[in-house]
């Protein structure tokens, strides 16, 4: 039987000069966090690097509220991308659509009259400028024939990305009991929207928008800061929440935040930890590529290890004046087996600083091993019974 083997294979241990060492073993001790928030849920991480630079309750489930509405977008925006629509699309404004998400419901709205058609791309800018129910609800009827129909697909979406902990009840947030997500899951799908539809994130920076004659300035209260997307939520029992991207200096950071009490709370924290995230932090070199890492043990081959090494640069954002050792950990799926090809992924360094997780980076075998003689194999065979019988 297969096994993960979570043994400890290499430590690096990163001096605050840079410096790196190696031991056999170590202890991991509880690291506190480096800022503490008054958000019931809190995450922040680098884009570049995956380096989690806070994690508060990121995997507590919530009402996401709006939030629920860049699920909607990335429906749309993969459909655009696929061809299935086009920004020219037009779709008729159903009353529905218009008495649920419009001028009569008294929520976020982009003011589309009732029997009226709106394009596909001004449908876009109306969700993510003004947060608007009535765009969410004509798209969805118009690309699914039903809000319903539209929301299997952003559920079957949400699990293609990988969502794991989302679950969608409609495509505006608007209260239901199946809509539920985590800070977690939600960055996760802002990363993905910056990194495969750059174009079309953009609309999230547009600082206001006008239909049906009606301008609307952006009710993304960090636009002014700095970020350029994407939205904000409230829930009743959930608080505020917001999901917010920003770019300095050629760093980008991804914040969310959940259960704050007041919308001018929500704005001050959210530019406290963003303002943290890029003045606190720099990124520092682990492992260049091509760098041999680590090794790991081969059973039956022509030779007992194999040496690791990553493809990318191996590099994470640590405070400034880091106080801290950063561990790093190479885990795979024991036993290895040859024949080993050169360039084959089979493990993964585990970054950590004390016992939170920073990045984890994808290993490649640095060469190829070819099958071991009768005797290697046997040797090696008897070496696996051990372990297992140990």
């Amino acid at each position: 039987m297969r096994l993960i083997l979570s043994a400890f294979l290499l430590l690096a241990l990163l001096s605050p000069n840079g410096s790196i060492t190696s031991t056999a073993r170590a202890q991991a001790v509880p690291t506190p966090q480096l800022i503490e928030t008054k958000a019931a849920q809190a995450y922040l991480v680098e884009a570049s690097t995956g380096t989690v630079l806070l994690a508060k309750n990121e995997r507590q489930s919530f009402a996401p509220a709006s939030l629920a509405k860049l699920m909607t977008l990335e429906v749309v925006f993969d459909a655009l991308r696929k061809g299935e629509i086009r920004p020219e699309t037009i779709y008729p404004v159903s009353e529905y659509a218009w008495r649920t998400g419009g001028a009569p419901s008294r929520t976020s709205t982009m003011f589309a009259a009732v029997k009226s058609q709106v394009p596909v791309a001004d449908l876009i800018r109306g969700i993510a400028v003004q947060t608007a129910n009535d765009g969410c609800l004509i798209i969805a009827e118009g690309m699914a024939g039903s809000e319903a129909k539209f929301v299997e697909r952003m559920n079957a979406r949400a699990a293609q990305l990988g969502l794991a902990d989302s679950r969608f009840g409609n495509a505006t947030g608007l209260p239901h009991p199946d809509n539920r997500s985590t800070l977690y899951d939600l960055v996760k799908l802002s990363r993905h929207l910056v990194a495969t539809y750059p174009d079309l994130y953009q609309t999230f920076g547009l600082p206001e928008f006008e239909w049906n004659k009606i301008l609307q300035r952006n009710r993304n209260p960090l636009l002014s800061f700095g970020a350029d997307g994407l939205g904000t939520g409230f829930a009743e029992g959930s608080g505020f929440a917001i999901v917010a991207s920003m770019e300095r200096d050629g760093r980008r950071l991804f914040l969310g935040l959940s259960g704050v009490a007041t919308d001018k709370e929500r704005t001050e924290e959210a530019r406290r930890l963003l303002s943290w995230g890029f003045d606190s932090f720099e990124m520092r070199t682990l492992f260049k590529p091509g760098e041999i890492i680590g090794e790991a043990s081969v059973y039956g081959g022509a030779q007992s290890k194999v040496p690791l090494v990553a493809a990318q640069p191996v590099e994470v954002y640590v405070p400034v004046n880091n106080p801290e050792r950063l561990q790093a950990r190479i885990v795979y799926r024991w036993p290895l087996n040859p024949p080993l090809a050169a360039d084959a992924e089979i493990a993964t360094l585990n970054v950590l600083s004390g016992d939170r997780p920073l990045v984890s980076v994808p290993l490649k075998s640095a060469e190829a091993v070819e099958v071991g003689t009768l005797s290697q194999r046997a040797w090696d065979a008897l070496i696996e019974l051990l372990f297992f019988w140990i």
